[in-house]
């Protein structure tokens, strides 16, 4: 594996390295030797899947609030979405940036997003299917998230929204 520095202070995007032959492919999508020597935490506790249907889907921007805050590893296992992270960290020198990355099945990067970022994705296609490590279980009490088109960040997404929930609208300001 690759781990590749992102824009986001301690954000890392994940490339694997793949051995083919006339079988086809093989890759390691984790490795804790890996991640303990690249300086990740990765004691996983959850692993989750989304799947959505139409292109254009806006899951986010989500997070779990402390003691309860989670870092996650994110994978597209079928499609393409464009998924982007936001630092909520106020101590960071990134403080209140966010960064989006391409993740698809073909591609097969990987994303690291450190505790204390929001996280969220737009499908590019139909059809998506997403993977999560995540290293705290979820608790519902600690559940949040930063609206998606919140001034205070600015993203960008590159698609009309085809469906998002109402929770994922009803977010407030977050400044």
């Amino acid at each position: 594996m690759r781990f590749l520095q992102t824009l986001l202070h301690q954000a890392v995007r994940i490339e694997p390295d793949a051995a083919e032959d006339e079988r086809g492919r093989f890759e390691r999508s984790f490795c804790a030797r890996e991640f303990a020597t690249a300086g990740l935490p990765a004691a996983f506790v959850q692993h989750s899947q989304s799947c959505s249907f139409a292109k254009g889907t806006l899951r986010g921007m989500h997070f779990q609030k402390a003691p309860h805050g989670e870092s996650k590893l994110v994978r597209c296992l079928r499609g393409c979405v464009w998924d982007v992270i936001i630092d909520l960290r106020e101590t960071s020198p990134t403080y209140l940036h966010w960064q989006g990355f391409e993740l698809a099945s073909s591609n097969r990067h990987q994303l690291y997003v450190p505790e204390g970022f929001a996280h969220g994705f737009q499908t590019l296609c139909d059809d998506v299917e997403m993977g999560y490590l995540i290293s705290t279980p979820y608790a519902a009490e600690f559940s949040s998230g930063v609206r998606h088109d919140d001034p205070a960040f600015g993203i960008v997404w590159p698609l009309p929204i085809a469906a998002i929930s109402s929770r994922d609208l009803g977010w407030p300001d977050y400044l």
